[in-house]
């Protein structure tokens, strides 16, 4: 039993929260990729998807998914993405696929948050994985000196350049006591465009790959 296949056990049980002519946003990253094959094998009539970057919007116009105008659209009703760290509050680090920006606006715009993640992405507390903040590429060492003030050891993400032409900084030992207040303070610094942590607006359902099967988290 692979951490691959755990992934696409929870991948698959989101399906089953998928209504006909639903709008949905798509997250980024490898379990997202096992639902984008699943939805388009499944044929739910769908009206269309609002895709969170470049990488899931190929895979999904390569399987004939309609993908939407975020600006054309005033809600969605579900939102499917994984996680890098998911907490037991349904707090969450993501944005180690550099699409943390595409994927907070969806999280915003959707009436429900579906996070599909295998077991080993569940942790007591968040800031094991370093948090990504993406960041306006003339403020990258502003925006490092102030996250060392936070307490952090940022580390410039290299050759990596976001949807939207920013950067990232990952940002090793945090110590993430109230994740809501930290995502705040990091958000108010001049310069960056955000932070992975996605606690002030979290997932409202998780899927679990487990090797005894999907634990459902509410």
């Amino acid at each position: 039993m692979t951490i691959e296949w755990l992934k696409k056990t929870a991948a698959l049980a989101a399906l089953s929260y998928i209504q006909p002519e639903q709008l949905l946003g798509i997250g980024t990253g490898s379990t997202v990729n096992y639902f984008i094959e699943a939805l388009a094998t499944c044929r739910i009539p769908i009206k269309g998807v609002v895709s969170s970057s470049q990488a899931s919007t190929r895979q999904l116009q390569a399987l004939g998914i309609p993908i939407l105008d975020s600006n054309r659209v005033t809600m969605l009703d579900s939102y499917i993405d994984g996680a890098d760290e998911v907490d037991p509050h349904k707090q969450l680090i993501k944005g180690g696929g550099a699409a943390l920006t595409g994927e907070k606006i969806i999280a915003a715009m959707a009436r429900h948050f579906i996070c599909i993640v295998d077991h080993g992405k569940q942790v007591s507390r968040l800031g094991q994985f370093p948090v990504p903040v993406e960041v306006i590429p003339m403020a990258r060492e502003y925006v490092t000196r102030e996250l060392i003030k936070l307490g952090g050891h940022p580390v410039y993400r290299r050759g990596v350049v976001t949807d939207y032409g920013h950067l990232i900084v990952d940002v090793h030992r945090l110590m993430i006591r109230d994740p809501c207040t930290l995502e705040q303070q990091i958000n108010g610094i001049a310069g960056v465009v955000t932070v992975g942590l996605f606690a002030h607006r979290g997932a409202d359902t998780v899927l679990v790959g487990t090797p005894d099967g999907v634990q459902i988290i509410v």
